[in-house]
């Protein structure tokens, strides 16, 4: 029984999930969760509807104020400063000194920075934190407008926050395309289609040089690389983030890339030192994945199978399939498996769209064995379950697209768009003609059930 207890640092949705998993499995160790943003865990992803003002921030804690207490995992609101890796311990900003049996590092994320000349004046900010919905609301109270500086989901979260209080927005981003790194050019296109409809000023091939200061020191304009001069009173730094390690970089004997290096256990270099969530990277990443997983339902996975391990029953990380989902303002968009911006090579791909609408199916497949690898759906709500079964089992795409009903969970009565995709295949592909499966059409459920082998 260990005497010190085992010490979380970080709340987000990979502490906090270590921590309610650890003591599923371990009843009587002592737990302690550390966070300097926080005292409570909270979802992250709801900073913007407090901003909006859909609900209070109490709202987002997604545990009740009593569970930790319930639970026995005592809860502490401070900043480490240093890992004293051959004392077993950490230290505190106050200079208070903790012990611990095992210690996991779940920090998370911050916002990038290239080295923008002003980037740290008020107004200038990310999306992450408590703290950063605190400053973009005192920054908020007199802006007229924001300028954004790279195209990806917290940019476009940020973007419908602002223009929500009447902010004028806009938003640079260097490609020649929205999220060109993630998405093919015909989802980018629908995307930033979207956005200029929202009335925000997207402006493509162009970026960030310097932040200039008014009388005040705060923000008051940008300069552009196209030389542009853009008056502003927020400047939304969102392109992307990185694992928040700068304050571990003098830490001995543990082994730091990008992230916190780990192996397929999530340990660190240092014995007893453990890292999951956003700040974890791994030595070798698993096939078909990245080394840094910044979503939240990988955090959440990977505080699990750590949970496990510490327990005593070591179990090597099996995320299955990489899968993502999220907003643009009002257009969903999920995708499962692997869908790059070009598709690879011995692949082929399925595009089908409906412009005027903002739907659209998108199937990548290998060529010799026409196996389906992975989709993305805009407007369309797929089930994870039905893809994970199709990709994982390499189902062929023709076989696919005669279930593909199965897939879907759109609401009732929202029109079905599975006829339009096949005929598009058929058009495409008059030798390998596509019907809709019989049990496609009637008994969705009771397929699907059957599907993933599961008995009602």
């Amino acid at each position: 029984m260990a005497t010190q207890p085992i010490i979380i640092i970080g709340n987000g949705v990979a502490g906090a999930t270590a921590a309610r998993e650890i003591r599923k499995r371990m009843s009587e160790v002592p737990i302690l969760m550390i966070s300097g943003e926080t005292e409570l865990h909270y979802s992250r992803t709801a900073l913007m509807y407090v901003f909006m003002g859909h609900m209070n921030f109490e709202d987002t804690e997604a545990y009740s104020r009593d569970f930790w207490r319930k639970n026995r995992i005592e809860l502490k609101q401070a900043w480490v400063t240093s890992i004293r890796g051959e004392d077993k311990a950490i230290e505190l900003e106050n200079g208070e000194v903790l012990e611990y049996s095992e210690l996991i590092l779940a920090t998370g994320s911050i916002p990038n920075k290239f080295g923008w000349p002003g980037q740290d004046l008020p107004g200038a900010q990310g999306l992450y934190s408590k703290q950063d919905l605190e400053e973009v609301e005192e920054s908020a109270k007199t802006a007229k407008h924001a300028v954004l500086v790279g195209g990806g989901l917290i940019g476009v979260e940020m973007a419908e926050m602002l223009i929500s209080r009447g902010i004028g927005v806009t938003f640079l981003v260097r490609e020649k395309n929205f999220w060109g790194s993630v998405l093919p050019f015909e989802e980018s296109r629908m995307v930033g289609k979207h956005i200029l409809e929202h009335h925000i000023d997207l402006r493509y091939e162009d970026e960030l040089v310097e932040i200039v200061a008014g009388d005040n020191g705060r923000v008051a304009k940008v300069l552009t690389k196209k030389g542009k001069e853009i008056p502003c009173e927020i400047v939304g730094l969102t392109a992307g983030v990185r694992p928040n390690i700068d304050w571990l970089r003098d830490t001995e004997g543990l082994e730091l890339g990008r992230g916190i290096k780990v192996d397929h256990y999530f340990r660190t270099s240092m014995p007893n030192v453990w890292s999951i969530g956003d700040c974890a990277e791994f030595t070798e990443p698993l096939p078909g994945r990245r080394p840094i997983e910044q979503v939240w339902y990988t955090g959440k996975m990977q505080a699990t199978f750590l949970a496990e391990t510490l327990s005593g029953n070591e179990r090597e990380y099996s995320p299955g399939i990489w899968w993502n989902s999220a907003k643009f303002f009002d257009i969903e968009y999920q995708t499962y498996g692997v869908v790059m911006p070009k598709p690879k090579e011995g692949e082929e791909v399925f595009f089908w769209e409906d412009q005027e609408r903002k739907l659209s199916f998108r199937v990548h497949f290998e060529t010799a064995s026409r196996a389906v690898t992975g989709v993305n759906v805009f407007g369309l709500r797929h089930r994870h379950q039905v893809w994970e079964h199709w990709i994982s089992e390499k189902t062929p795409v023709t076989e696919v697209l005669e279930r593909l009903p199965e897939a879907n969970f759109d609401p009732e009565f929202f029109r079905q768009v599975e006829p339009e995709i096949l005929e598009k295949w058929n058009t495409q592909h008059p030798d390998q003609q596509v019907k809709a499966a019989p049990a496609a059409k009637k008994g969705l459920f009771s397929q699907l059930l059957k599907t993933l082998n599961i008995t009602s």
